[in-house]
């Protein structure tokens, strides 16, 4: 049997902004662009895997940023409870896609190698290259590195059957995206890797980007792995929630990706 999976994006925070602050260059209209943020379940009947862990309310005062619901919160509403997640996939270690610490006792966390070396390493004596960071963040790291919890990664490794990670960098030295093959073809979730679905169909790279080289090869590398433009999920864009069924019509901001697009 192929191994095929359903694809939940669970919104948690959200982060007022105008377009000239998410593109190289600015933009010439600069009309309001909200961020928003998200974590990724990806469940087949080979396990569950959680891409990304989000950030707490501590995190969300001290970056002002809006918590619209606790990561715990929205994964229960999908019928998760942290205790029971085992793997975890971090797409890199920017303070919004590794916090929440303590709230996954049980998990294993995949991370590309490069990604650990570039945050403990020479590179953070630069303030630019290392204000997306937390030390909280990155000494946890290195504490379940310890604790035996994480699982490195050099390149593309298949996670589980058809659940493959690719390091593409760009945003971050050691970004990982992750291709998954889903009932209506193979999606991409890009987390960083594009912020904006404009980011990739207009090429215009966002602006906190350790190589604008790899980001924009990046780009071309999610067009290469999704089964079409529109299986392609960009990791911060609020039409995400507009683009894909609801998981459940009273709650807005938890989407099916496995399923069709809407219109």
């Amino acid at each position: 049997m192929t191994d095929i999976y359903d694809i939940y994006a669970v919104r948690y925070g959200h982060h007022f902004r105008h377009a000239a602050a998410n593109f190289v260059g600015g933009d010439p209209h600069d009309a309001p662009m909200p961020l928003d943020y998200f974590v990724w379940v990806i469940r087949g009947e080979n396990g569950t895997y959680l891409f990304d862990t989000g950030f707490d309310a501590a995190m969300a005062a001290k970056r002002k940023r809006d918590l619209v619901r606790p990561v715990e919160d929205g994964l229960r509403l999908i019928g998760i409870t942290p205790d029971s997640v085992r793997e975890i996939i971090l797409s890199h270690l920017h303070f919004d896609h590794c916090g929440n610490h303590d709230l996954f006792p049980n998990a294993r966390y995949h991370l590309q190698d490069v990604e650990m070396a570039y945050c403990t390493g020479r590179c953070m004596c630069h303030p630019v290259l290392r204000q997306p960071f937390e030390a909280e963040d990155v000494t946890n790291m290195v504490r379940k590195l310890y604790e035996g919890r994480v699982v490195f990664h050099d390149g593309v490794s298949e996670i589980a059957p058809n659940l493959i990670a690719h390091r593409v960098g760009g945003h971050s030295k050691g970004l990982q995206i992750l291709r998954v093959l889903t009932r209506r073809g193979w999606v991409v979730l890009g987390s960083d890797a594009a912020h904006f679905y404009a980011n990739v169909e207009e090429a215009r790279p966002f602006p906190v980007v350790e190589s604008i080289t790899d980001m924009l090869d990046g780009y071309e590398t999610m067009k290469r792995l999704a089964s079409s433009p529109r299986h392609i999920i960009p990791g911060h864009d609020p039409l995400v929630l507009r683009r894909y069924p609801l998981h459940h019509p009273d709650i807005a901001d938890i989407v099916r990706l496995d399923l069709d697009a809407l219109g």
